[in-house]
């Protein structure tokens, strides 16, 4: 069973960073990718970064630029890097492990609010 734990969520006013951390139960190398979500009140959720084994990398518009989405291999945790964040940035954040031949699995989330 693969467990994915979030944190590093918080408030955090207009042009501030934070970083978030999900960390895996077992080697995250068995995945063919690591990605982040988001869900605002009242909006679907949205794709908002990927990182594959190989190293590669992919990012929303909204926040190409802003976001960094990184590893630790060695712990086994995906970090996502947040600058300059804005209002509209606020949402539950989730991370997601997608292995090669079956459902990803999720995360529980982490709370960020961007507010002055």
């Amino acid at each position: 069973q693969v467990q994915l734990v979030e944190s590093g969520g918080g408030l955090v006013q207009p042009g501030g960073s934070l970083r978030l951390s999900c960390a895996a139960s077992g080697s995250i190398g068995r995945f063919n990718s690591i990605a982040w979500y988001r869900q605002a009140p009242g909006k679907q959720r949205e794709w908002v970064a990927t990182l594959t084994t190989s190293g590669l990398t992919n990012y929303a518009g909204s926040v190409k630029g802003r976001f960094t989405i990184s590893r630790d291999s060695a712990k086994a945790t995906v970090y996502l890097q947040m600058n300059s964040l804005k209002p509209e940035d606020t949402a539950v954040y989730y991370c997601s492990a997608w292995p090669a031949a079956s459902n990803p699995y999720w995360g529980q989330g982490t709370q960020v609010t961007v507010s002055s």
